[in-house]
């Protein structure tokens, strides 16, 4: 049976190495997302890094999940205490399970303050695709699909809530009820 993965990117406004209280709240309000959406039906695992220390996104072993990459647009720093950025990588059994995770409950909150902590882009902040069971997403599938995303917008290989795809390709209409 086909797994959705999903990979979100933002660029945040101060970097991750920043003592400031805003920084601070976003790490623990981050951190009670996580153990949220972990309990979430329809949620299967998200890529963590074996030696996972703050801002050490792009020096960590990944395992399965591949080298750590971001889209070509991110033009902040790659070190520790330059690093500006939030990115997660994650594996759904359905897009519902994903919606209902996303748009409700402690990350519906976290959603409604992105505008403290991330910076806006103009580019796309998520993109779903379809994989295989058994099969790991890695970053650079991700990043692959995010830029593909903004380049020529919706398709099987690279959608959103309100533009989604079914597992063999057939779309499945706008979502009315998913926010974006």
């Amino acid at each position: 049976m086909p797994r959705l993965a999903l990979y979100t990117f933002g660029v945040l406004k101060s970097p991750l190495a920043d003592p400031s209280p805003l920084t601070r709240e976003f790490y623990e309000t981050g951190g009670a997302v996580y153990r949220n959406i972990g309990r979430q039906p329809g949620y299967l695992a998200h890529a963590e890094a074996a030696d996972g220390d703050r801002g050490m996104l792009f020096e960590a072993d990944w395992g399965a999940w591949g080298e750590f990459a971001v889209p070509a647009w991110y033009g902040k720093g790659r070190t520790v205490e330059t690093t500006a950025l939030a990115t997660t990588l994650s594996l759904w059994t359905d897009l519902r399970s994903a919606l209902d995770a996303v748009y409700t409950g402690l990350h519906r909150e976290a959603l409604n303050r992105r505008h403290d902590w991330f910076e806006r882009t103009g580019h796309p902040n998520y993109v779903f695709w379809w994989v295989s069971e058994g099969v790991a997403p890695t970053w650079q599938d991700g990043v692959s699909r995010l830029e593909h995303l903004h380049d020529h917008g919706p398709a099987p290989h690279a959608f959103t809530f309100r533009h989604p795809f079914a597992p063999e390709g057939g779309s499945r209409g706008p979502d009315p009820t998913a926010g974006e």
